[in-house]
């Protein structure tokens, strides 16, 4: 916890810094905030040096999860201390939205925020993008601790491929893969057109498959720049897919990334609903995308890039937002809807249900037909050519359950707190997803400050149990996780 804090207080000068440059009068808050967080975080090093330095599987789901808590109640300083934010429930779910990448925001105005506040706000993001506790475990050997606990916690998605025998090793390349698409990204965007400071932002959001923007319209304030949009399309997807392929492309193994079935059926969803939501928007939506920037689905580039945009956008659970697609049609409200359980790749930053789970239901669905008829038959799944243990099935199928059983309860949580049915089943599927946009009241162009004060705080929890899994935080609240074995 203490070292978690003294990275989170290091981001934090980094804020500072960029407050100082543009000189917007938030840099002392920003830099008190960083302070307190990095003497906190010493006194709880200091405290702790004597403790048996030995982390086991238990311990690595409390760390995890506290380790995030932790991290967002330390990360809602800058806000509290510049007043950019004056509430503490208001903070903590900009805070909590930020390391979750969910996107969500209760902000009215963003773009009358300071610098220093707004890159706060994205880092949030990237630091959580690829975890807070896979960039630990990097550093934690230094202390004597061993991280692979802790990263069978953390590892986005169901498989935690390991692409060096050491597990700091293989947290080292992921990050050097996600600060080289960060950097590439905004260098395209700079060229493109964008400021240095909005192009840097929009990188960190955008490779964390997080969603906050600079703009009060997010990315459609730049509907007459379709380059900066498709630049931004190509690293939603590659922030969606698996990093660990990409590593392998990068080792020239481009043959083990086109054979990956999961990226295969990745790249096909993203066509297939890219082509059937085009075609609707084409043929049947006339509506402008904004106010401040009227345009009328008049062409075919048109409505083939908003609705690739958005389609990619939502599925990897990024959240940026080009137009309002829930004014589409009535039948796009109802796809986008579905696209939230969908999600990204395993191994990749997006949340949602990942599509590696959704391909072995459906193949484990299929094949109870085959068992029905042959009931003494062995029939394994197969993923990648290879057989799929029944207990992963299991476990992908409990994890299933759970998470519609969470949406479903936090949907009539929403409504128990007098939300209309609309915008409680989009903020529950929006939050548990790490989406972002929702439908209703949180239509793309809205946010979540009209939302009552409890419903901001569950929002948070759902948002942190999606990030997490389910499994990491849920398994914190059984009685026996707590019983000594």
């Amino acid at each position: 916890m203490g070292l978690l804090l003294l990275c989170n207080g290091g981001f934090m000068l980094l804020a500072t810094l960029v407050s100082g440059i543009y000189n917007d009068g938030a840099t002392l808050s920003i830099a008190l905030a960083a302070i307190t967080t990095m003497f906190v975080g010493t006194f709880a090093m200091f405290y702790t040096r004597g403790h048996k330095k030995e982390v086991k599987r238990r311990e690595g789901y409390i760390i995890v999860t506290f380790g995030w808590l932790v991290m967002s109640f330390s990360g809602m300083l800058p806000y509290l201390f510049s007043g950019s934010i004056p509430t503490v429930t208001n903070a903590f779910f900009e805070t909590v939205s930020g390391y979750t990448t969910t996107g969500a925001s209760i902000l009215d105005d963003i773009e009358v925020m300071p610098e220093g506040i707004l890159f706060w706000r994205s880092l949030t993001h990237w630091i959580g993008g690829m975890g807070i506790i896979v960039l630990a475990i990097a550093i934690l050997p230094l202390l004597g601790i061993g991280g692979m606990q802790l990263f069978a916690a953390e590892a986005p998605g169901p498989s935690a491929d390991k692409l060096h025998p050491r597990i700091t090793d293989t947290a080292k390349r992921l990050w050097l893969i996600y600060v080289g698409y960060t950097l590439a990204e905004t260098v395209l965007l700079k060229l493109a057109g964008m400021s240095f400071f909005d192009a840097i932002n929009h990188s960190l959001a955008t490779l964390s498959t997080g969603g906050f923007s600079t703009k009060n319209l997010s990315v459609a304030y730049w509907n007459d720049q379709p380059l900066i949009q498709y630049i931004i399309i190509l690293f939603m997807f590659l922030a969606g897919s698996n990093f660990v392929l990409s590593y392998f492309a990068f080792k020239g193994k481009v043959q083990r990334v086109l054979h990956d079935e999961e990226f295969r059926y990745y790249t096909g969803f993203v066509v297939i609903f890219t082509i059937v939501a085009a075609l609707v928007v084409y043929l049947k939506a006339e509506v402008p995308i904004s106010d401040y920037h009227p345009m009328v689905f008049g062409s075919g580039e048109s409505a083939f890039r908003h609705t690739l945009f958005q389609v990619i956008s939502v599925i990897t659970t990024t959240g940026f937002v080009s137009a309002d697609f829930t004014s589409w049609t009535p039948f796009m409200t109802v796809f986008f809807f579905g696209l939230m359980f969908l999600g990204g790749s395993a191994g990749s930053t997006s949340g949602g249900i990942k599509v590696m789970r959704h391909v072995l239901i459906i193949k484990n669905g299929l094949l109870e037909f085959k068992r029905t008829l042959h009931p003494n038959a062995i029939i394994p799944v197969r993923y990648n050519n290879k057989t799929v243990k029944e207990q992963i099935v299991y476990n992908i199928i409990a994890f299933f359950v759970l998470y519609m059983l969470l949406f479903i309860i936090g949907a009539m949580v929403l409504g128990a707190m007098g939300i209309d049915f609309v915008t409680a089943i989009g903020g529950s599927a929006s939050s548990l997803g790490n989406v972002g946009p929702a439908f209703g009241g949180l239509y793309p162009l809205s946010n979540f400050n009209g939302l009552p004060d409890a419903a901001k705080w569950w929002c948070g929890f759902l948002m942190l149990a999606g990030r997490l899994e389910l499994f990491t935080v849920l398994i914190l609240l059984t009685p026996y996780f707590w019983k000594r074995t």
